[in-house]
């Protein structure tokens, strides 16, 4: 574990790095920071870039990539982004341009990974969160069994190196899996997961199907409404990390992914601070009791923090 460039092997023998940076950002951060935080994070050792089409800002990381590896710190086999499918392009015939869509703004000829963002399918069009005259979102049925096979497509004509799934649950999961002519299992599945909401059952589940689970808001998450129920409890003032950072003189951030880097989860950490991003990397160098990990466990509380309507 003592390895800053700590890397897990998927089930089709990709490797992806335990700790990545996230780049969603609310829409009052402007897109250049993006580009920053970026660079600031591969300076800082960080190698695993996590991306969206919903956030609006795959130019600016791309730049942030590209001029990393122009200037000689990483060549790109040593970057590892995930990008995502967005849920107006669950038609199997969207998937492939959602994702040369995704390789233009990023300017790259591949990416690493590619996963579906959501379980759910919205209307095809130029809006991201179609909605009628009610303001009602507008769903649409797609067969996310035909979503996959698009996927799986896109894996064997190089634009994509492993494909996932994110936000799935067990049963869409199963779908999946038992899906008649499966060609690739899904590497994994991203979905918020921290200490108020450990995802321990979904956790057992997806080790058993030797899929990968990744952690977003593994630090709580930036209280923006719609998103965000802003009366929900700040995880990183939580009294009981508080005192295991105290006592690995360590910060409540840094025991929150360590946390879950020792469960086998990958985890997302997102800031644009550069600060945050220095300390946020810094979690290979110490290591959590198993008592530590038992009292972490003990504060589950299936919260969420993301409060989607869909």
């Amino acid at each position: 574990m003592a390895l800053s460039r700590f890397r897990v092997t998927m089930n089709d023998g990709n490797t992806i790095p335990a700790l990545g940076l996230g780049t969603y950002a609310p829409k009052s951060v402007p897109k250049h920071e993006a580009e920053m935080a970026v660079k600031v994070a591969i300076d800082v050792g960080f190698r695993h870039i996590d991306g969206a089409f919903l956030y609006e800002n795959e130019k600016e990381v791309g730049q942030g990539i590209r001029t990393k590896i122009a200037d000689g710190t990483v060549t790109r086999e040593e970057i590892f982004y995930t990008g995502k499918l967005w849920s107006t392009h669950h038609h199997p015939d969207l998937v492939r341009p959602a994702l040369e869509e995704t390789l233009k703004a990023l300017q790259l000829d591949y990416i690493d990974l590619y996963i579906i963002h959501w379980p759910v399918s919205l209307k095809p069009g130029k809006t991201k969160i179609p909605q009628d005259e009610n303001q009602k979102i507008i769903f649409e049925f797609v067969d996310l069994r035909d979503t996959w096979e698009a996927m799986e497509k896109c894996k064997d004509a190089g634009l994509v190196k492993s494909i996932g799934v994110s936000n799935f649950n067990r049963r869409q999961l199963e779908m999946i899996l038992n899906k008649t002519g499966l060609k690739y299992k899904p590497v994994c599945n991203q979905v918020e997961c921290h200490p108020y909401l450990n995802q321990s059952k979904l956790l057992e589940f997806c080790k058993s199907n030797d899929i990968i689970l990744v952690a977003y808001s593994a630090l709580g998450s930036n209280r923006e409404s719609p998103w965000i129920d802003e009366k929900s409890p700040v995880l990183l003032d939580d009294p009981v990390l508080g005192t295991i950072a105290k006592k690995h003189n360590r910060s409540p951030a840094q025991v929150a992914l360590r946390y879950q880097i020792q469960r086998g989860v990958v985890v997302l950490a997102k800031s644009f601070s550069e600060k945050r991003i220095k300390e946020n990397f810094q979690v290979f160098d110490f290591q959590l009791t198993s008592e530590d990990m038992k009292v972490i466990d003990g504060l589950n509380r299936n919260l969420r923090y993301l409060t989607l309507d869909m």
